[in-house]
C-alpha cells in the first residue's frame, strides 16, 4: 500500500443496489481503468456495517483491477489513504433525510475518497439515460422508486418505503410474493385458474405452491428468492394468463402513478420530457411491461419520450462524477461510448 496523496485524476463511481454493487474507476478524460461487481449494499437489507463491508470489498476489487494500490484495504476498516479525490455513490435505500445523514457519515468514515457525493440510485438511472440531463427516472427491480429532475434542476422524489409510504406495489419483490400468493389461491379455491400454480413451483424444482410456501416458512428456501418469481409472473402474463396479467398490470399502474406524479410536480406534463426506465423488469426480454406503462403515461404526458436504459446504471454514477469534476463533453461521450 503506497502512502501518498490520492490520484487527482482518479474518480470512483458507485451504483449500490439491493442485489449487487457496481464500481467503476475512471479518469477525468472519461476512460474507465477498472471495474468490479460485488454483493448488494443496501443498508436497509443488510445493516450499515454489512452494506459498507460489501461496498468496500467491491471498491477494493475495482482498485486492484485499475492497478491502484493506495486506498486498498480501507473497505475492511484500515487506515489507507483515499484512492481518489472524488467519488459519487448512488445508493439504494437512501430514501429519507435520516438515510442520507447515516450514509454520508458511514461512507465518509471509510475514507475511500476525499470528497464523496451520496445520492439515491434513481439519479444514476436518470443521468445514464436522459440525453437532456433532466427528466423522470424509474427503477423497477427488486424494489420500485422514481425521481424527477426539472430543466431548472429542481428535484422531486418519493420515500419508497413500501406500504409505510403508501406504495401499493413495491417492485419485483412485491410481484414475486404476489405470484406465489396467486398460485396458492388458485389451488385452494380462493382464486381463479392460473398457470402460476404450475410455473411457480417448477421454477424452484418443487411439486406444488404449498411446497414453496413450506420451504420459505421453514427457511430451506430464502425469502429473498421469491423476487425471482417476478420474471415468472411477467412471462406468464405475456403468454396470456389473465391472473398473472392482473398482477403485472397492477405494478405497471404503480409505475404510471409515480411517473405522472413526478411530471406534474415538476410542471412538465406538456413538455417533451424524457422518461428513463431502468431495473430488471425493464429488460429487453419483457418489452410488454414497459409498453403498458408507456401507453398509459402518454395519456397524461403526451410528449413523453421513453428510453429503456441499455447500460449499467453505474454509467450514470460515472457521468455525475464527471459533471462534478468539470469534465469536458468529449470525456462524457468517451465514457458513453465505452458503456455502449
Amino acid at each position: 500500500m503506497t502512502a501518498r496523496d490520492p490520484d487527482e485524476d482518479l474518480i470512483l463511481a458507485v451504483d449500490g443496489g439491493a442485489s449487487k454493487t457496481d464500481v467503476w474507476v475512471l479518469r477525468t478524460d472519461g476512460s474507465v481503468v477498472g471495474s468490479a461487481r460485488g454483493d448488494g449494499s443496501n443498508h436497509q437489507l443488510s445493516g450499515m456495517d454489512g452494506a459498507m463491508d460489501a461496498l468496500g470489498a467491491t471498491i477494493d476489487a475495482a482498485l486492484v483491477d485499475a492497478g491502484a494500490t493506495v486506498g486498498v484495504g480501507a473497505g475492511a476498516g484500515g487506515t489507507a489513504r483515499p484512492a481518489a479525490r472524488t467519488g459519487v455513490f448512488c445508493m439504494a435505500g437512501l430514501d429519507l433525510p435520516a438515510d442520507e445523514e447515516r450514509l454520508v457519515e458511514a461512507i465518509g468514515s471509510r475514507e475511500w475518497v476525499v470528497t464523496a457525493s451520496v445520492v439515491n440510485d434513481t439519479l444514476a438511472v436518470l443521468r445514464a439515460g436522459a440525453l437532456a440531463g433532466w427528466g423522470v427516472g424509474v427503477v423497477c427491480g427488486s424494489g420500485l422508486n422514481c425521481v424527477g429532475v426539472g430543466p431548472d434542476g429542481s428535484v422531486v422524489r418519493f420515500p419508497s418505503l413500501g406500504e409505510l409510504s403508501g406504495d401499493l406495489a413495491a417492485g419485483g419483490s412485491w410481484l414475486g410474493v404476489r405470484a406465489l400468493g396467486l398460485a396458492l389461491r388458485s389451488r385452494d379455491g380462493r382464486g381463479g385458474p392460473t398457470v402460476l400454480a404450475e410455473v411457480v413451483p417448477a421454477h424452484f424444482g418443487l411439486d406444488d405452491p404449498e411446497a414453496v410456501l413450506s420451504a420459505v416458512y421453514t427457511g430451506s428456501l430464502a425469502y429473498g428468492r421469491l423476487f425471482e418469481l417476478a420474471r415468472v409472473c411477467v412471462d406468464a402474463a405475456a403468454s396470456g394468463d389473465e391472473v398473472a396479467s392482473g398482477a403485472v398490470g397492477f405494478l405497471a399502474g404503480e409505475v404510471v402513478a409515480m411517473v405522472t406524479a413526478a411530471a406534474q410536480r415538476l410542471g412538465v406534463v406538456d413538455d417533451e420530457v424524457e422518461v428513463v426506465l431502468g431495473g430488471g423488469l425493464f429488460d429487453r426480454r419483457h418489452p410488454g411491461f414497459a409498453d403498458r406503462i408507456e401507453s398509459v403515461v402518454r395519456e397524461e404526458v403526451p410528449r413523453a419520450v421513453f428510453r429503456l436504459l441499455d447500460a449499467a446504471p453505474v454509467l450514470g454514477s460515472a457521468l455525475l462524477a464527471l459533471d462534478a469534476s468539470g469534465a469536458s463533453d468529449e470525456a462524457k461521450e468517451r465514457l458513453r461510448a465505452t458503456a455502449r
